[in-house]
């Protein structure tokens, strides 16, 4: 997947399901429970020995859904993830040495940022996407608003405490292109395997962003 096809996924759909997964089992049905619900895009990160096999699983079994990893911290997780089959990577923080790396083997990526001198290493990488997180602990969308002033053309993906309630605050700022959600996709619903849940939670989702 190249950058610029990312970008466009990002801002058609507007959401980002944020999934953390235990086995790569229930990868599928997942998958097609976002699918029903209007959200063919899924975020599985590397909070669990999981996620590798769950992405290889998507991509193989799915290739109508974009997937890509999340909370990737140490190069050998790149590896593993773009082994796996990730079309884009997600950092939880400015970490240089993944970003850099990530860089030079051109996958899209969004490190995490929360301040100006995080944001200013990005654009001198020549990033203009990024996560913005922890989004609410840090101050909402006042404090998004206020940073992004100075950096014309950067666009946010920000994550952490985003919710129904407060989604569509946070997309009707222009500098924001999506919000990473886990609540349509929590570990307790698909350990249930309520995967009708999770479709109608990302049908919700789908239309409050729709209608900012």
């Amino acid at each position: 997947m190249k950058h610029e096809e990312w970008v466009r996924t990002l801002e058609d759909t507007r959401v980002v399901p944020v999934i953390t997964i235990e086995s790569g089992d229930q990868a599928i049905d997942l998958a097609d429970a976002l699918v029903a619900g209007n959200l063919p895009l899924m975020e599985i990160t590397f909070r669990s020995e999981a996620a590798a096999e769950a992405i290889r699983r998507v991509r193989a079994e799915r290739p109508e859904v974009t997937v890509g990893a999340g909370t990737v911290l140490t190069p050998a997780q790149v590896d593993a993830a773009l082994e796996a089959g990730a079309q884009f990577l997600v950092t939880p923080g400015f970490n240089p040495t993944v970003v850099d790396y990530c860089l030079k083997l051109g996958v899209p990526m969004a490190p995490g940022v929360a301040t100006p001198s995080e944001i200013e290493w990005a654009l001198e990488r020549g990033l203009s996407l990024l996560k913005f997180f922890p989004a609410e602990q840090s101050g909402g969308v006042k404090y998004i608003k206020a940073i992004s002033a100075p950096y014309r053309g950067v666009r946010f993906m920000p994550t952490g405490g985003i919710t129904p309630e407060n989604l569509q605050s946070y997309l009707s700022v222009p500098s924001i292109i999506a919000c990473g959600g886990s609540w349509m996709v929590k570990l307790s619903l698909i350990q249930a395997g309520e995967f009708d849940t999770i479709t109608r939670l990302a049908e919700e989702a789908v239309e409050l962003a729709r209608s900012v």
